[in-house]
């Protein structure tokens, strides 16, 4: 499985690659307005503005799966914590139910009459 992992992030990088070097062509990129009805402008390469918003738009859902794989590992800690604190046996034995004695079963019980 981890073959397969590492040539999946091999081809991913390569066509990541490909397309910034195929996009290498600047574009103004406005930011900001400004009081004169400008922008904060920058000229940056298409590849690379592309790439910026691609990590910017994936970053909250990351986040996101991060905190969710987080919670469940921390709940199933404390599910198997307290599965091992139920399934050890205790120190001290349980009392078994009191038996009746073998005398007072042989003994008959005095009538009513007498």
């Amino acid at each position: 499985m981890q073959i397969v992992r590492t040539v999946l992030w091999i081809a991913i990088t390569a066509i990541l690659v490909a397309f910034i070097a195929m996009n290498w062509t600047r574009v103004p990129v406005n930011f900001w307005p400004l009081d004169d009805a400008n922008y904060v402008h920058f000229e940056w390469p298409v590849g690379v503005v592309a790439l910026v918003f691609f990590v910017l738009g994936m970053a909250p859902v990351w986040l996101y799966l991060r905190a969710m794989r987080w919670r469940f590992q921390r709940r199933i800690a404390s599910l198997e914590n307290s599965l091992r604190a139920n399934s050890v046996p205790s120190a001290v034995p349980e009392a078994a139910p009191a038996a009746h004695s073998a005398a007072s079963l042989s003994t008959p019980e005095p009538s009513p009459e007498s």
